[in-house]
């Protein structure tokens, strides 16, 4: 994308720029944060985070990578995918529920589902070490329900056991890089790992267990890529968010193993 001058002479913040550009490993000033809102959104307080606009969350020493600012989940979305977690989640046949989520990043979706669904412990894992050590850093006392691990969540989940009819509910979103784009919209089989990968090296993990899988996804999906996920599943529904950012919404796909919400009901 053209890097034209946006104001005074600055680089345009935009996606290019903060994930596959020369922002991506750099810690963003607040006047930063600001001008991507601005920039690609033109909302310069675009990125509030745990319940805070940039401003209050950059005083209280909050602090993000460029390529976390692009790949988070910001509060708008992330509360919303936390409601309908926590509306499915209400009717599964589990009292203890444990929330995953392997690609952490900064927090903010696991920081949102936690609080709406009520009983529920966070697990949350992070690749990137950078990542990592900011997220940790953000998210003490915010929620004391939530454990970090620094570390491909493959080779780690065995060190988290969980009890015999526990819940899983997995927040599945691993960086989308270069699998989004204007022609397809996301493809899921093209994302940092697969979106398949994922959701089959849970359900080992977690084998016996009912899991809820929420998928973030975009309001275009590949075709191919979105049946072979939905082919995973019990049972799946999906949802776009209109959040009025038109051509580019986000959503969520809901899909269930193990049980089934409508057998649940009686």
């Amino acid at each position: 994308m053209d890097q034209a001058d946006a104001v005074g002479g600055r680089p345009c913040y935009d996606r290019d720029l903060l994930l596959l550009g020369p922002k991506r490993n750099d810690v963003l000033t607040l006047s930063e944060l600001h001008a991507y809102g601005t920039d690609s959104f033109g909302d310069a307080d675009y990125l509030r985070l745990y319940g805070m606009t940039p401003a209050e969350w950059y005083a209280r020493g909050i602090r993000l990578l460029g390529r976390t600012a692009v790949e988070c989940t910001r509060d708008e979305l992330a509360r919303v995918i936390g409601q309908d977690v926590a509306a499915l989640a209400a009717v599964a046949p589990a009292r203890d529920i444990t929330v995953v989520d392997p690609f952490a990043g900064s927090g903010n979706t696991i920081y949102w589902i936690l609080r709406q669904v009520p009983h529920a412990t966070g697990l949350a894992f992070e690749l990137d070490s950078r990542v990592y050590e900011l997220s940790r850093h953000n998210l003490p006392g915010m929620d004391t329900r939530l454990t970090w691990a620094n570390g491909n969540y493959e080779s780690l989940l065995h060190e988290f056991p969980t009890a015999s009819g526990e819940l899983i509910v997995a927040f599945v979103a691993p960086p989308w890089g270069t699998a989004l784009s204007e022609a397809v919209g996301l493809d899921l089989s093209r994302t940092s790992p697969p979106v398949a990968d994922v959701i089959a090296t849970l359900r080992r993990a977690y084998a016996g267990h009912r899991m809820i899988c929420a998928v973030q996804v975009y309001e275009r999906l590949e075709p191919n890529s979105l049946k072979q996920i939905l082919a995973m599943f019990d049972w799946s529904r999906q949802r776009i968010y209109d959040l009025g950012t038109v051509g580019a919404n986000h959503g969520i796909l809901l899909g269930t193993t193990g049980w089934r919400p409508d057998e649940s009901a009686g």
